[in-house]
């Protein structure tokens, strides 16, 4: 049983899926939940990752097989298919159901992100428009931190826009590693199909428009935590463009996904500017 978990838990994809419940976290503080909202929110968002990564790893299994994926329990033998596609139903369907306490609407935001992600894993991946679950789930998130709120509210554009160019960034950096292996099984999304420098550049670019929402896009003064922030983000922007310059590895997504908790951190000090 103990080496099941683990296998389960490394089919997970555990690394994005703690940090995704990290910024909902963040969210949940900045939007004024209390303690409880909070914790609950950030469980529930963790679970629907976890299901998540689980229904790529058994999906994507043959896949897997097919070169070599020894890092992936399923294809290793570590781990039965059966076993890790009950547990990405059950880690969704709990997901669901912990949302319940922050009311209806988060409800349903919640289960739209992680319909939208699986749709990901259940073919849109292998489309000109494998982009657009990254775009929906991630561009949600804050959504559904407000729409928790006592009184729910929408989430500011500018905070929307915010996460679905860390999801557009979030997309192309974690396909770029695999795009040989990907050519091998038949897989070819958006950036399979324009490539790697174009990809590299969709990703810079949503990075830096990313940013430039973070900034720009709460009224108001602009504190010394902006100006720090935008300063980080830049700094991961130019490591972002050394790594695109040489073979991309998943150094390239952990970096997107440290700028993402930057452009969080300053979300979580716009408080009332993040409702629409």
């Amino acid at each position: 049983m103990p080496r099941i978990l683990a296998a389960l838990a490394l089919s997970s994809h555990p690394g994005p899926s703690v940090a995704v419940g990290a910024v909902a976290v963040v969210l949940g503080i900045a939007v004024g939940l209390d303690p409880l909202h909070v914790a609950i929110l950030g469980v529930a968002i963790l679970l629907g990752q976890l299901s998540v990564g689980l229904s790529n790893d058994w999906i994507d299994a043959e896949r897997d097989r097919a070169v070599g994926r020894t890092d992936k329990p399923v294809a290793a033998g570590r781990v039965s298919v059966g076993t890790v596609r009950a547990a990405s139903f059950v880690t969704a369907v709990a997901a669901i159901l912990l949302t319940l306490p922050l009311g209806l609407l988060a409800t349903l935001a919640h289960t739209v992100f992680i319909l939208s992600a699986w749709s990901y894993n259940l073919g849109l991946k292998n489309t000109p428009v494998s982009v657009l679950p990254y775009i929906v789930s991630f561009g949600l998130l804050p959504m559904i931190a407000t729409l928790a709120r006592p009184v729910p509210a929408a989430a500011a554009a500018w905070a929307l826009a915010l996460g679905a160019l860390l999801g557009v960034a979030a997309h192309f950096a974690n396909v770029l590693p695999d795009l040989d292996d990907d050519a091998r099984t038949g897989i070819a999304g958006l950036p399979h199909r324009i490539g790697r420098t174009a990809s590299g550049v969709v990703i810079w670019t949503s990075l830096a428009a990313g940013a430039a929402a973070a900034f720009f896009g709460p009224a108001g003064d602009k504190t010394a935590l902006q100006w720090i922030g935008l300063a980080l983000t830049l700094l991961l922007a130019v490591a972002i463009a050394v790594v695109l310059r040489r073979s991309p590895t998943r150094l390239l997504f952990q970096l997107i996904i440290a700028a993402a908790l930057v452009n969080v951190v300053l979300l979580s000090f716009s408080g009332p500017r993040l409702l629409a």
